[in-house]
């Protein structure tokens, strides 16, 4: 047994022996973290295989570079690559936990506007077992401190540094032509980052991410007019006809933006032992004035609420990767719903409980048109006043009542939720209904967050009555983004009350509410499919706005010729007729079709191509910063140096505005309404 051990350490004491050990311990991790830290939809025996081979090619080319170097040298890079790649790993296991996708340069690039209280969900989202990717780095490195292991001082040999590369290059042909084979198109469709992982590994996507933005650019710089002929075309097209029974039925009407953070559809009228998770919601949804979408999609990527924001309020969907408003919302032109009603006499409002920062609101609205943005500087802050990322949503509702107040009217004001926000933690004052009992601490406390956020709710409508705006108002509803990722199939399979979940349950998962009330609307539930991208023409047709002539890649929901094949920002789609997650296809009723006729593989195709089409068209409008080569008829090009959102020019500007005589202050006779704002808030008594 001892000439065995010394024979290991003889080869150990080698740089080529040191470097299989560093190898094998990179391969067998990465490999773990695949199996165990992700879920990247391996099925059969030839992903398998290529999963087992990915991490190979690109970990001998990255440690392979240190064979062409003597010494010291060369085992410092190697343990500085390990380090790396470890780090690189343990980031992308916390981040995929929360978001089901892969860290990219835009996400790193914005951590700063998105980083404030985010200490609270990293540490709900470690787990020990994530540590293990530093293992073997700590070991190997203590080894070579306490000289158990020796360095190589011999001179390099190029040859074996040389074969090395080639091996790498070779693995990684075998490797890329096996995917190609299996998934045809995987570089020149990237809209799922699991694909590129799946099969080409962690490591290659990161160089291929960075490649990827490096694009989008030079992208910009190499962008003219005449990309706009493609975007026109497919608009022209493709434009739904607006719909004679509502267009400019809410003309002249205030408008209001409830944004409900992480809230899903299937939180209307569910239950918890009994009770209603979300009574005054429920009550909005089924009212007779409120017309409400049950088959209405989130579309989010990995910007989440600024996915979401950026759709509401542009008709764009967000990136591949990254944020919109982080990458793209300081510099790029846009034409948002803010801006084209503030050039209609509208004053636009938006209102969010924490720094301004946060998603680069503070420049991305500015671009948007936004006149006002009350961020966290203009509420009062006590400690207790505040949960994860932000004012609790009773505390921030009551206080922004004061500046909505003082608006002139007509406004268009959006009100930024964020209680119901991961890692969906309450104190237990706000508690008032008991957690789920699905073993997974992620979930349970889900419900408990949406009450308190049902809760706020239901104060700032009882206020909106009182003041009068409930009459005279468009109250626009919805959930920007899914609260429980795809990551937690046996929590979700118990909240659904099933045994298990498929993919395609986990589509129909994606669902978030979309509610629109007016009093005089027709109401009812509308069971036409749409999304987040259909907001804006939506809105524009009731507000009784003509937005043929701009560029706008959703539909009016209450078209009647509407295309209504929901597109994922992965690529995937929803349809009333066929849903497609990945490779797999399902009929209406959720059943996997195992082999398509040629009818329904037309069918198929078709939506596939609308929905590749049209996330193309708004990356290349994004991307190519497009907007600022087209301007509308009636459209005036936003000047983002007439905003500040500075307190006290926000203050100053409340004031000056109030000499138009029409805020709803001004209609109570210059006295305030604040005191009709009734919350039960534990910490304000």
């Amino acid at each position: 047994m001892g000439s065995v051990l010394n024979k290991i350490r003889n080869v150990l004491n080698t740089k080529n022996g040191f470097f299989v050990l560093l190898m094998v311990c990179f391969w067998i991790k990465t490999y773990w973290a695949y199996q165990t830290k992700f879920n990247l939809g391996v099925t059969g025996g030839v992903q398998e295989a290529i999963l087992i081979l990915n991490p190979l090619p690109m970990g001998l080319l990255l440690f392979g570079i240190a064979l062409y170097f003597r010494g010291k040298k060369s085992y410092w890079i190697m343990m500085i690559i390990d380090l790396v790649a470890s780090l690189w790993l343990f980031a992308n296991m916390l981040y995929y936990r929360e978001f089901s996708d892969f860290l990219s340069l835009g996400i790193i690039k914005s951590s700063g506007s998105v980083s404030n209280n985010l200490g609270l969900s990293i540490m709900e989202i470690i787990q020990p077992s994530d540590f293990l990717v530093f293992l073997d780095v700590i070991v190997i490195a203590a080894l070579l401190i306490f000289k158990v292991l020796k360095i190589d001082k011999r001179k390099t040999n190029f040859k074996i540094a040389g074969i090395v590369t080639l091996l790498a290059v070779v693995l990684f042909a075998v490797d890329f032509s096996a995917s190609e084979k299996n998934r045809s198109q995987l570089l020149t469709r990237t809209f799922d980052n699991n694909y590129i992982v799946k099969y080409l590994g962690i490591n290659f996507y990161a160089g291929y991410n960075a490649y990827q933005t490096y694009k989008e650019s030079s992208t910009r710089a190499n962008a003219s007019s005449n990309d706009l002929k493609s975007v026109l075309a497919y608009l022209k097209k493709n434009r739904a006809t607006s719909n004679v029974s509502y267009f400019g039925k809410a003309k002249g009407k205030n408008v209001f933006i409830f944004h409900l953070e992480s809230f899903q559809q299937f939180l209307i009228n569910y239950k918890v032992d009994g009770k209603e998770v979300t009574p005054n919601i429920n009550k909005f949804y089924s009212d007779s004035n409120t017309l409400s979408f049950d088959n209405f999609f989130n579309q989010v990527g990995q910007g989440k609420t600024s996915d979401a924001e950026t759709m509401l309020e542009n008709s764009l969907f967000g990136l591949p990767s990254g944020s919109v408003m982080t990458q793209y919302g300081t510099s790029n032109t846009f034409q948002a719903l803010p801006a084209i009603l503030d050039q209609r006499g509208y004053t636009t409002a938006a209102f969010h409980g924490d720094v301004g920062s946060f998603w680069n609101r503070d420049n991305t609205y500015k671009s948007w048109g936004y006149k006002y943005f009350f961020d966290d500087d203009y509420y009062k802050q006590k400690t207790d006043y505040s949960v994860g990322y932000g004012l609790k949503d009773k505390i921030f509702l009551k206080q922004a009542a004061n500046y909505i107040q003082q608006l002139p009217q007509p406004f268009y004001a959006k009100l930024i939720t964020v209680t119901n926000h991961y890692p969906y933690e309450l104190d237990k004052q706000n508690q008032s209904i008991p957690k789920t009992t699905t073993g997974d601490k992620t979930v349970d406390g889900y419900v408990q967050t949406a009450h308190y956020l049902d809760q706020a709710f239901g104060e700032f409508i009882s206020y909106l009555k009182k003041t009068g705006l409930y009459n005279n108002s468009m109250i626009v509803v919805y959930g920007d983004h899914y609260g429980i990722s795809n990551n937690h199939k046996k929590a979700i399979a118990q909240l659904l009350g099933k045994k298990s979940v498929t993919s395609y349950d986990l589509a129909m998962f994606q669902k978030v509410p979309f509610m629109i009330h007016m009093n005089g609307l027709k109401g009812g539930i509308n069971h036409t499919y749409g999304g987040e991208i259909d907001v804006m023409p939506t809105l524009e047709d009731l507000l009784g706005i003509n937005s043929s002539n701009m560029i706008q890649l959703g539909n009016d929901l209450l078209s009647k010729d509407r295309n209504q094949t929901v597109a994922f920002r992965d690529g995937d789609f929803v349809s009333p007729t066929y849903t497609k997650v990945g490779s797999k296809v399902y009929d209406s009723s959720g059943n996997l079709i195992k082999t398509l006729t040629s009818e329904q593989k037309e069918q198929v195709d078709t939506m596939q191509s609308h929905t590749d089409k049209v996330l193309s068209l708004s990356d290349k409008i994004i991307t190519g910063d497009l907007l600022r080569f087209y301007t509308p008829s009636g459209f005036k090009k936003v000047n983002k140096s007439q905003y500040s959102y500075k307190y006290s020019d926000g203050i100053k500007n409340l004031k000056e505005d109030q000499k138009k005589k029409t805020s709803l202050i001004e209609e109570n006779g210059g006295k305030s309404t604040a005191d009709l704002f009734k919350t039960d808030a534990p910490e304000l008594k």
